[in-house]
């Protein structure tokens, strides 16, 4: 693969545009056909467009895993149709409804907003199959954005403390490192997309970030 950076929509912020899982990436359908190829070959996945309600940020409204989607409740017919066929899909059933913004997802195991509802932390552990834990990274609530995590490790933001990175490392019982993408944004899942088998970063992401994604989600040969 030629390289590992790219941009959604003219921006680098590919984790507000776009969200993956080991099976498939949801992009919005603004992304075109030589973009949306570079993005399957990049994550190792199918590509599923999401064309209605939740339009272009579709990273920041969905959060997903192999079993299902958590979606912002503005999320239309259109758009629930298309991720039933993936998996289960539930909306977010709080007024903090901005999903992937809000709920920081493997295939194991979510930590989520500490304001979120006992029946929203229900919803996300029904639909997901996770064990959830309320929690915040670096002092932040928005998790989803504050970190990126897979099933073979997660990235976070460089100020998260000793106290939530214990609390990171035991909830999903894998290793977590801090990390930046472009050029020192510490929102590391505002600018990078990442599965079990690949990961791309927002287009201004330096060389070092790179190798520091690679080492956190264990990309290194």
């Amino acid at each position: 693969m030629r390289d590992k950076r790219i941009k959604i929509a003219g921006s680098s912020l590919l984790g507000v545009f776009a969200r993956c899982t080991d099976d498939i990436v949801l992009l919005p359908a603004v992304v075109g056909p030589e973009d949306l190829a570079f993005i399957e070959e990049g994550l190792h996945v199918k590509a599923v467009c999401i064309p209605a309600g939740i339009g272009s940020v579709t990273g920041s409204l969905i959060s997903a895993n192999k079993s299902g989607f958590v979606v912002s409740r503005h999320a239309e017919a259109e758009d629930l149709k298309i991720l039933q066929e993936h998996g289960k899909v539930s909306r977010l059933p709080t007024r903090i409804n901005a999903a992937g913004n809000v709920i920081l997802a493997n295939d194991s195991a979510a930590m989520v907003h500490p304001g979120l509802s006992t029946r929203a932390c229900r919803a996300i552990e029904e639909t997901l199959e996770v064990k959830v834990q309320k929690g915040t990274i670096g002092g932040l609530k928005t998790v989803g954005m504050a970190g990126v995590a897979t099933n073979k490790g997660l990235l976070v933001h460089p100020r998260v403390s000793e106290q939530e990175m214990a609390v990171l490392e035991e909830l999903f019982e894998l290793p977590v490192d801090v990390g930046t993408v472009n050029l020192g944004s510490p929102l590391v899942g505002s600018g990078l997309l990442a599965n079990s088998y690949g990961y791309l970063a927002g287009d201004e992401t330096t060389g070092p970030e790179l190798g520091r994604i690679e080492d956190a989600l264990d990309f290194l040969a």
